[in-house]
C-alpha cells in the first residue's frame, strides 16, 4: 500500500487526448503570450497538435487511468 494518496489532476485530463488507436496528444507550448517577436512560421508551427513521446507515456497512462 503506498504512503500517501495521490492527489488527483483533473488537469491531465483537460490537456491530454486520448485517440481511438491509443495515441496521446497535446498541445504545444509557447503560444500563450510574447507572440510579436516570434515570426508567423512558428505560430503557424506551434498552432498543430504534437503527439506525447513513448519516453513519458507510462507515467502519463497511469496518471490518466488513475483519475478517469
Amino acid at each position: 500500500m503506498s504512503k500517501y494518496k495521490l492527489k488527483s489532476s483533473r488537469a491531465i485530463l483537460k490537456r491530454f487526448k486520448v485517440t481511438s488507436s491509443s495515441k496521446y496528444l497535446r498541445r504545444k507550448a509557447n503560444r500563450s503570450h510574447l507572440l510579436q517577436k516570434k515570426i508567423s512560421v512558428r505560430k503557424q508551427k506551434l498552432r498543430k497538435v504534437a503527439q506525447v513521446k513513448s519516453v513519458d507515456l507510462p507515467l502519463l497512462k497511469y496518471r490518466f487511468l488513475l483519475f478517469k
